[in-house]
């Protein structure tokens, strides 16, 4: 169903070589590159990630409430991936964890405050 999801950015360089680090832990690569945006994905025909310098040039923001969340299979891998995001600069928005008897995730901020998570399905 979701083709796409992108962040704002206002350091697009930066952002790039944390999501470079951290998506490299799904198999994610860049699939798509322009001066201010860049996507990337395991299968460019499947949903990608992307992040971008705002079209109206003003400063990016985080939506309240906007939470992007990336599926993966294993708890382990999320346990990883967050770990991962931690080490690279982000901030911790909870621990992994199961938050249901089937649902496992760990949620974090990234260098521009946009909220994410890794998750898997347990059951």
């Amino acid at each position: 169903m979701i083709g796409y999801v992108t962040v704002g950015t206002n350091d697009l360089a930066k952002a790039a070589d944390f999501y470079d680090e951290l998506l490299a832990g799904i198999g994610a690569k860049r699939f798509m590159e322009m001066e201010t945006f860049i996507a990337w994905s395991n299968d460019p025909s499947a949903a990608g990630f992307s992040i971008t310098k705002p079209f109206d040039g003003n400063p990016a923001s985080v939506g309240n409430g906007v939470m992007i969340a990336l599926m993966v299979e294993s708890t382990d891998k999320v346990d990883a991936l967050h770990a991962k995001a931690i080490e690279l600069g982000a901030t911790d928005e909870g621990a992994p964890g199961a938050r249901s008897d089937d649902f496992y995730a760990g949620y974090f901020r990234d260098l521009d405050g946009n909220k994410l998570n890794f998750f898997c399905m347990t059951q």
